[in-house]
């Protein structure tokens, strides 16, 4: 999970407004940081006053109608909030770096990857046989797991509809 000082540092320390935050905790507290422009964008963090702990971080790209955040899974599901702002959803993302380089396009208004990074943790065995699978085919590893997970979902799709 992102710490405070990783997203104090993301947003240069521009705090444009705080204010409490009780979903989370009585002692949950809400940092914003705002380009000051409509269609520019916003950070914010959900964070505990006493413990520290994060419980949110959010980043909305106004300019492309796109709003992340990532959610401490020690606190996944309290915030049953899908809708960002007017019809556009919060989309979930798992990958603390994902969403660093997302913030970073972001502020600096460049395009950038809008997929979203899933973490893949496997035993090295199958690890070794996905690799091999992969040099077969003559692709990279990352390019074959993606076409492998395209081609479930495709597969599966009805089923999570």
């Amino acid at each position: 999970m992102i710490t405070l000082k990783e997203w104090m540092e993301l947003v240069e320390y521009r705090i444009t407004e705080g204010s409490t935050y009780n979903l989370y905790s009585s002692d949950a507290y809400n940092l914003s940081s705002w380009s000051g422009e409509q269609d520019g964008y916003s950070m914010a963090i959900t964070f505990d006053t006493v413990t520290q702990i994060v419980y949110c971080v959010e980043a909305c790209d106004y300019a492309n109608n796109r709003a992340y955040r990532i959610v401490n899974p020690a606190y996944k599901g309290v915030d049953k909030h899908a809708e960002a702002w007017d019809d556009v959803n919060w989309i979930d993302l798992e990958v603390d770096d994902d969403f660093i380089q997302k913030c970073l396009a972001i502020k600096e208004g460049e395009d950038y990857d809008n997929r979203v990074m899933i973490p893949l943790t496997l035993p090295d065995n199958e690890m070794f046989e996905i690799m091999k699978m992969a040099h077969e085919r003559d692709m990279t590893l990352n390019a074959f797991i993606e076409e492998v997970l395209e081609d479930y979902v495709t597969k599966h799709e009805h089923m999570i509809k």
